[in-house]
């Protein structure tokens, strides 16, 4: 199986790598223009998934192709604003998904990461 790697990145990973049929998002954060975005869990939401949405198109992928996501919480009292959100962008037959409340690396509320399924 091949390896194909798309965009790059200021710390040390890979937006996106496809291996064979499958494309593997890296941990998605919410920053535009490198700068966290304001404006709580809904805000940082979608600027999280505009930017697993932009990964995937480096990589010929759509949301719709996306199988599984994880996703951290900084704050488990934010999961029914989060949820909200994610709703939108996956609003039919939704990937699987996992959901754990952690600390993160930056300051930020949200961190997505996923892995779509695209046939070559």
């Amino acid at each position: 199986m091949s390896k194909q790697v798309f965009g790059a990145s200021h710390v040390p990973l890979s937006p996106a790598v496809r291996a064979g049929d499958f494309v593997f998002i890296s941990g998605q954060v919410p920053v535009v223009a490198g700068k966290v975005v304001a404006g709580g869990i809904a805000a940082e939401t979608r600027a999280v998934l505009d930017n697993v949405r932009a990964a995937l198109t480096l990589a010929g992928c759509a949301m719709s192709d996306v199988v599984k996501t994880t996703v951290w919480l900084r704050d488990r009292d934010d999961f029914a604003a989060f949820n909200a959100v994610y709703a939108e962008y996956f609003p039919t037959e939704p990937p699987a998904r996992s959901t754990a409340e952690s600390r993160l690396m930056i300051d930020i509320a949200v961190e997505i990461e996923a892995i779509a399924y695209k046939p070559r």
